[in-house]
This record gives structure tokens, sequence and C-alpha cells, in this order.
């Protein structure tokens, strides 16, 4: 017999950039997003995760924990977290505050996914007043100091992160390259790649993390999630015209000029050039659309080419209806 999704006990789970579409608000965009939390909880997913993005039309997650605490409050046991918090933007102090809130008001259900990105471009970065010459570099620093606020010290601590401290918080690091990967090998932290958009240092990455993991309080062993951009609906060329959207938001981020989500098109032959599309299918090489047929075959592929434990999707898709439906489709895996 062959071997289905099921068989494999690897976890699905959800990555949200709350996408504002065309013709839609940011309210739209949060309220879309809170109904597609209730269905995919109901469904079976894991874990329901937002992103950090600033300065970008078409995504309503820039105020990250907010948006956590609007999906947690209208769920009921889903884990919500961020994927990720950018921890150069923000002070420690203040991110183990507002997650600790988080903890506070939905515990045991609270994810803190951190990247060392800045998630925005270099104009935004100072708005977010991000010194230009940080590079990165000092997230381990920073990631240091934030899990000091979460260890229970009493009143000898002279700045206390309160909420947060003494809870329980599982942090994860998150990369698109082995920068994180390493440090999470090092500190027995859970990992999770972006393979979802930056595919090329997949493999070594997870390589890396694997070979150098130290068993920690946090993990004793080695935990991957990766993610992957999916979509599936009745047929494979329903799927393929709907994942025209996602082509050409991906399209705009390419030349410059970030937008919202745009409706798709019969034809997206006609909107890019042949170095674009080449850009375009070296970003999507995970990437799987078509029937869930189709989208099994290429998920087993994707397990047996990483041997994640867990898999986190992202679907862009005009249509709010769609992109439930794609959803809904897909957890037929998880039962």
């Amino acid at each position: 017999m062959s071997k289905t999704f099921a068989d494999t006990g690897v976890r699905l789970s959800v990555l949200d950039l709350v996408p504002i579409v065309q013709g839609n608000t940011a309210a739209d965009a949060l309220r879309n997003s809170l109904d597609l939390a209730q269905h995919v909880e109901n469904w079976g997913y894991h874990r329901y995760w937002l992103a950090e993005h600033h300065n970008m039309p078409g995504i309503a997650s820039s105020a990250t924990s907010v948006v956590i605490a609007h999906i947690a409050a209208g769920t009921q046991k889903i884990r919500v977290g961020s994927g990720g918090i950018m921890l150069p933007n923000h002070s420690p102090l203040m991110i183990a505050e507002q997650f600790g809130t988080l903890e506070s008001l939905f515990p045991g259900r609270i994810d803190l996914g951190l990247g060392r990105a800045p998630g925005s471009d270099r104009a935004t970065m100072r708005a977010i007043r991000r010194g230009l010459q940080q590079d990165g570099d000092d997230f381990p620093e920073l990631l240091n100091e934030l899990q000091q606020y979460f260890e229970s010290h009493g009143e000898e601590r002279r700045v206390r992160a309160i909420p947060g401290e003494g809870l329980s918080i599982p942090i994860w690091l998150l990369g698109s390259s082995d920068f994180s990967a390493r440090l999470a090998a090092r500190l027995g932290l859970p990992f999770a790649f972006a393979s979802h958009f930056s595919p090329g240092y997949l493999l070594y990455a997870i390589q890396q993390y694997r070979q150098l993991f130290q068993s920690s309080s946090a993990e004793a062993k080695p935990y991957v999630m990766v993610g992957a951009n999916v979509i599936v609906a009745e047929s494979d060329e329903e799927a393929k015209f709907l994942a025209t959207s996602m082509q050409q938001q991906v399209l705009s981020l390419i030349r410059g000029k970030p937008g919202q989500l745009p409706p798709p098109v019969e034809n997206i032959d006609e909107l890019w050039n042949p170095m674009e599309k080449a850009a375009l299918e070296e970003r999507a090489r995970y990437t799987f659309i078509g029937t869930l047929s189709t989208v099994e075959a290429k998920i087993l592929d994707f397990i047996r080419e990483t041997s994640a434990d867990e898999i986190i999707i992202s679907s862009s898709i005009y249509s709010h209806s769609a992109r439930v439906e794609s959803y809904r489709r897909l957890g037929k895996l998880l039962q």
C-alpha cells in the first residue's frame, strides 16, 4: 500500500500574512483571518502564525502581537504565535511583556517565533528607529536578553518583565539561511525555515541544525518546521488560476512596487518577462498547486526530502472563500 500523508505523522500549520486584497481594507483582512483561523482549528491544523511586515500595502499583520490576541481570542485550542517577530526591530523587554501578556491571557497556546531580518525597507527601518548599520549580528545578544526576562529572578533583578517573568513560552528561531539554524541548534530550540519564499538554503540549513543540535529544556531533539505555499482546488487548472494572484504579488515585490493582492488572471505569461518568470519559478520551488491528490504527492516528496516534523502552509488567494476552501481540502489529509 502506498504511503499517505496521514502515515507520516507530520503536523500541518498555517502561516497567515493577513492579505489585504484589492478592493478591500485592513479591517476586512483581519476579519477574514479570524474566520480562517476558526475554520482551520476545527479541521485539525496545529498552529496559526502571523508574520511581522512593515510598510507593505498588502499585509495587515504589522502589529503582530495585537493580531495574535485577535486570533487567540476568537479561537479555543489552536496554538497561535508569531512567524515571526523581527527581534532587532524591538526592545527585548517590550516583546517579553507583550508575549507574557498573551500567554497570561491564553495560557498554553502562545508561540514566540523570532527572526533577525528587518521585515521592511531602509526608510521603514529608520521610522522603526532601527539603525541602518544593524545587520542582525546582535541577534544572539538580543535573544539572550529576551530569554533572561522570561526566567524567574525575583526582586533581585532591577528590570523585570511583568507579565512575562516565569512563564513558559516556546521560543522558535526562524531563518532563510544557516545563521539561525546554527544558533537554534546551539541553544536547543525548535527551528523553522522560510522555504516558502527562500528555498535555496533549506537543505543545508536543516542539515546544519540537526548535526549541531544540543539538547535543552526546550527540546530534547531537533524539531524542524518548513514552509510551503499551497493552493488546493477542485481541478489543477482552477488551482493554477487562483495562484496567479500570488504570482502577481511576488512580481510586484521583484519590481520594487509592493501592492495589495490582485485578482487572478487568465494568462500570467502576459505580465512577466523571461527573467522575471525564471526568478519566480526559482522562488516557488516549494509551491504546491493543484487538486488534493496532486498536492499530497508533492508534499510527500517534500517530507522525504526534508524529514520535516511540521509544514507551515501559506496560501495567498484573492477570494476569501477560495482560500478557506483550499485549507479545507488540504485539511482532509489530517483526517
